[in-house]
């Protein structure tokens, strides 16, 4: 019986996915929230309840190691402090005075999930945890988060500490972005010589996605009492990467993998805009002289059958130009939309280097006393 349930839940699912973009399955959720997005884009594929403002838990680890790994020599060693020996929750059981590299407390951080790490990691870039916290939401801010703030660099229960499916989405997808990241968190196994302890740590990653889904390469489990069972996967097929994100979810391992299933179904990677197909000629005020520009970046967009058919492309040029033009110098932009929501924006460079010569003056002389 359970399993006929099983079944007849996907195929609910599917058919709820069948329809628009992103969808919703409000009846079907087994979540608080869930969301799942394209990494290079961000585009929200599946949404339920994806701004419901949730503890996140350990998944708070992502932004953690994001901004150390951005901001830090990860081979500098730095001594584990006082404060962030015992501390409460997940541990890989630091001892005061050790000293590891960064790069080995973030394997510590994600493998692990150590919440020693967190904190020494966290002391380390700023100084105090609150100072951390102030740096985890301005970096929040610049990736788009609006429903989010951030107490602490480990996720251990805080008033003011809270995210969404969809912002917590949107994090790792720009976490997974980073090579450095991308690979600590798609590491199975990982050996941190000894720091002082007396005998080398062997870290097996927390993430069950990694041997059990298809293409799953990161991102990170959470778990406390208040937030329940977390997950953010990311996993690429086809070569499209997914993130998805699921907050309170009792079954977070299978959940995750119908939602990423349903979307890799349903969406694949379509180059939308050809940057080398595409050169733009435009008038100058020396009639004879045309200035011509092209776009630097092509644009893989994820679609659904059908949405191509959808796609909106505007070129804003203006009548003419003023010479001297400078080789990658703004001549305009290129602006697709899909269903009337803009997806895509670039400018229009000049491919040339124009100038007015002694004879275009003359001629321009010429006209004006005609």
């Amino acid at each position: 019986m359970i399993k006929r349930a099983g079944i007849l839940f996907a195929a609910v699912l599917a058919v709820c996915l069948s329809f628009g973009a992103p969808v919703s399955a409000e009846a079907y959720s087994v979540s608080r929230g869930e969301a799942v997005v394209e990494v290079t884009s961000g585009r929200l594929l599946f949404a339920e309840n994806e701004d419901t403002e949730l503890p996140p838990a350990s998944t708070t680890k992502i932004l953690t190691a994001l901004i150390i790994v951005e901001d830090c020599d990860l081979d500098t060693v730095i001594e584990v402090p006082k404060e962030a020996a015992g501390t409460e929750g997940s541990s890989v059981y630091l001892e005061a005075g050790e000293k590891l590299t960064v790069r080995d407390l973030l394997y510590g951080l994600m493998l692990r999930s150590g919440n020693d790490c967190a904190v020494t990691l966290a002391l380390y870039h700023s100084g105090s945890i609150s100072a951390f916290a102030e740096h985890m939401n301005e970096r929040a801010a610049e990736l788009g988060v609006k429903h989010s703030h951030f107490a602490n660099p480990h996720g251990l229960p805080a008033e003011g500490h809270y995210t969404t499916a969809h912002d917590l989405a949107l994090i790792a997808a720009a976490a997974v972005r980073n090579e450095t990241f991308s690979e600590i968190v798609g590491t199975e196994k990982y050996t941190a010589p000894d720091g002082g302890c007396g005998y080398a740590r062997v870290w097996q990653n927390k993430n069950k996605m990694l041997y059990s889904y298809e293409g799953a390469d990161g991102v990170k489990t959470g778990y406390t009492k208040e937030a329940g069972r977390c997950l953010v996967t990311s996993a690429t097929r086809g070569g499209m990467r997914l993130v998805s994100a699921v907050l309170n979810s009792p079954s977070m391992y299978e959940r995750s993998g119908e939602l990423l299933d349903a979307c890799f179904a349903k969406y694949s990677m379509k180059k939308v805009f050809c940057a080398s197909g595409a050169e733009y000629a435009v008038p100058t005020d020396v009639p004879e002289k045309i200035c011509r520009g092209k776009c630097e970046e092509d644009l893989f967009y994820p679609l659904a059958a059908g949405e191509d058919a959808q796609l909106e492309t505007q070129v804003n040029l203006p009548q003419k130009v003023y010479l001297p033009v400078h080789t990658g110098e703004i001549l305009g932009s290129v602006e697709i939309r899909l269903q009337n929501q803009l997806i895509f924006s670039q400018k229009i460079v000049s491919i040339v280097d124009m100038k007015k010569s002694y004879f275009d003056i003359l001629r321009e002389i010429a006209r004006s006393h005609n």
